[in-house]
Formats: C-alpha cells, structure tokens, sequence
C-alpha cells in the first residue's frame, strides 16, 4: 500500500510518499510560495499536479496513479469529533466552524483538500487531526465555564501536535523495550507543546483549545489570562477580529522580543534584554508544564524532545532539565552538545531517560491512512460506515 502524505502551509505544501510494507519513504518534497507575488505556483491545484509529476511515470515511485491508495493529511482542528476521518462535506463544515480558533491551519487544510478531491475524486483522502492522539479526562478538558458552551460550543481543551508526541512515545517504547512509560514529551519548534503520556496514551497537553495556547510560540501567544486580553480591547478599543491577528500573528516570542520569534535570531541578539527575556519566559513555561505532569503522572521515566528546537538547542535542553537532579534527570553535557539525530542524552546514573527524538510526524499520518482505509475494504456493504481502528 502507497500513502501520500500531505502537510499543507498557509502558501505551502510539503509532501512525502510512503510504502507502508516496508515502512519506507519513497519520495518527498515541497512546493513554496503558493499563490504569492513572485511565485511561479498559482494555487493548491497547481501544486499538487507539481507534486503528482515528481512521482507518477516510468522510473518514478509510482507507474500509474492507481498504484496510490489514499492521501493523507496532518489536519489540526474539527472540534470534538473523530480524530481519524476520511474528507468529506461534513468534515469540511465542522473544520470551517473551528477556522476562528485555527485560522493558520484550518482554511489552508480545507482548499487544498477540496482541491485534492476536485483534481483525483476517486482517490481516497484521510485526515489525521493533531487532536487525536489526546484521552484525558474530564476534569482535564473541562474548562470552568457554562457547561452549556462544553456541551453546545465544544469549548473544551483538545491538546495538539498529536502525531509528533505519538512517534516520540512509540520510539520511546522500543527504544528502552517497555511500554510502561511514564513520559513528557516536548514539540519544540515555530509552535511548542508538551504532553502528557502514559503507558503509550497522551493523557494532557500544554495546549488548550486552539493552537494558540499554551507555551509562547514563535508569533502566537500562548498562556494569557483571559480578562487580560478583553481589558487591553476595552482599553485600546480593539475588536475580536483584529484582536485574535494579533494573539495570532504579532505575539508570542516576536511579540516579547521585538526582533523575531525564531530561536537563533533570539539566541544571537546578544545583549538585547528582550530577546533574553523572550528565551527566559520560553524555558520558564516548558519547566512549568513539565513540573505539572511530572505530578500528573507520579513520577517519570523520559523526557523527550522533538521539533527544529527541540533536536537541535542543546542551550534550551540544558536549560530546562537544569536542577532537577533530585528529580533523577540528569544530563550528560558532552552528548547534549554533540547530538546528532536519536540519541539517550541522560548521564549513566540518570534514573530519568533524556531521548531526542527526530519527530516523524508524516509517517504517523500515513500508517493511520492506512489502517483506516484497510478497516474499510470494498465488501463491507455500502452503506457501512467508517471505522476508525482502535485507539483514535
């Protein structure tokens, strides 16, 4: 079985294809600046004929298209749903009622799915939503509001990045041979989360309702006291539209800082204060919601790291895993520093296993493509409806 995966940007789209079998990936690649000025690529149909060229005829990974069984996509939000679903006009209209609280994600994902299906109707497309890796419980996803927003709204806290902290709990098992782990796992990179995990199942996350939660990103805000934001509109007489671009867009580190959210111009600002502070605000929220879990969970086995920061900052690890030997978590400075790609970077006596973990997110969303199109082989009787294998 053949499995494209599609990870689509506000003006771009990368795409990786996938042998499942063999747990293999056969091709990759990008298409950038869709639909901008100065692009020579118009729009997502363009795109994907671009990409459907690099991989389709003689000497290519795929003789004829039928040799493709489904595309899949890292979707991010549909609300309370399934996480596993194939595209269709009903996953459509429950994405765009959630595009408010996703709206660098959602409207991208929606065009160049509709596009997708317009250009290839009868290839199958599966969305995998960042959400569905996350079981908590109640009183972890309950919000202190009007039950009645849980219940008619679903205003309630989802959790994301799902597929990046599933890969870093599934390596994290077969790397130390148990799947009893008591695990953080933290997605490090433009948007930052960490997660929960027990015994292999994401039981909490630092992201709350929208990807605009939770620790301080690259441009979006993160954790902010709710009363806040509506005394700034009061006071600077800001509506809601112009007030969520902001929390959005001109927020997070950029907004702390002055100079940019991107980690290395932060870190290479020298001795601007606010740079500095941006870094300091950053590792105090990721220590924050490490200690909150590490209490969730009754101790830990591995922390984990992931994402463009997360692999390859040792400043930022050091950092964080600092003063927590009483704890069982210690680091080993020299592979810290020297890492390369996977690596165990506790000390021998660390109670605590320290791993990097490259994310692979796309081969995630390819392998659950794949079961969801295998649980729903012709046979079953047409009007059967789609399960989603166990789990999602």
């Amino acid at each position: 079985m053949r499995i494209l995966v599609a990870n689509i940007g506000s003006t771009s789209f990368k795409f990786q294809l996938f042998d499942i079998a063999s747990k293999r990936s056969l091709a990759q690649g990008r298409v950038e600046r869709i639909g901008q000025p100065g692009g020579d690529c118009p729009d997502y149909e363009t795109a994907i004929d671009r990409c459907l060229a690099t991989l389709v005829g003689p000497r290519k990974p795929l003789a004829d298209l039928s040799e493709l069984s489904a595309i899949g996509f890292k979707a991010v939000h549909a609300g309370p749903g399934p996480g596993l679903r194939f595209v269709d006009d009903e996953l459509f209209s429950d994405m765009e009622r959630f595009c408010f609280l996703a709206p660098a994600h959602n409207p991208p994902y929606i065009r160049a799915m509709r596009a997708f299906r317009d250009r290839h109707p009868k290839i199958p497309l599966v969305a995998l939503f960042e959400t569905a890796f996350f079981s908590m419980a109640e009183e972890s996803r309950t919000y202190a509001v009007p039950f009645a927003w849980k219940e008619e709204l679903g205003i309630q806290r989802y959790g994301f990045h799902g597929a990046s902290h599933r890969y870093a709990a599934e390596r994290a098992a077969t790397l130390l041979g148990r799947t009893d782990l008591r695990q953080v796992s933290c997605h490090l990179g433009g948007s930052s989360s960490l997660a929960a995990i027990k015994d292999g199942a994401g039981i909490d996350s630092s992201f709350g309702m929208s990807p605009q939660s939770g620790l301080p990103h690259n441009n979006r805000v993160g954790e902010i006291d709710a009363f806040a934001v509506l005394y700034a509109m009061k006071q600077l007489g800001i509506g809601i539209d112009e007030m969520a671009s902001i929390l959005a867009r001109e927020s997070g580190l950029a907004g702390i800082s002055g100079v940019g959210g991107d980690l290395r111009d932060l870190e290479a600002a020298g001795g601007n204060q606010r740079a500095k502070l941006a870094l300091d605000v950053f590792v105090y929220w990721i220590r924050h919601y490490l200690g909150a879990f590490m209490l969730q969970l009754g101790g830990l086995d591995v922390l984990s790291f992931s994402g463009g920061i997360g692999e390859n900052r040792a400043a930022i690890r050091r950092r964080v895993c600092t003063g927590l030997e009483s704890f069982g978590l210690v680091v080993d400075p020299r592979l810290n520093r020297k890492i390369s790609g996977e690596l165990d970077i506790a000390a021998l006596e660390s109670k605590v296993r320290v791993l990097v973990i490259p994310a692979n997110e796309e081969w995630i969303v390819a392998r659950h493509a794949a079961e969801l199109i295998s649980s729903n082989t012709p046979g079953g009787g047409a009007d059967e409806t789609p399960r989603a294998p166990r789990g999602i």
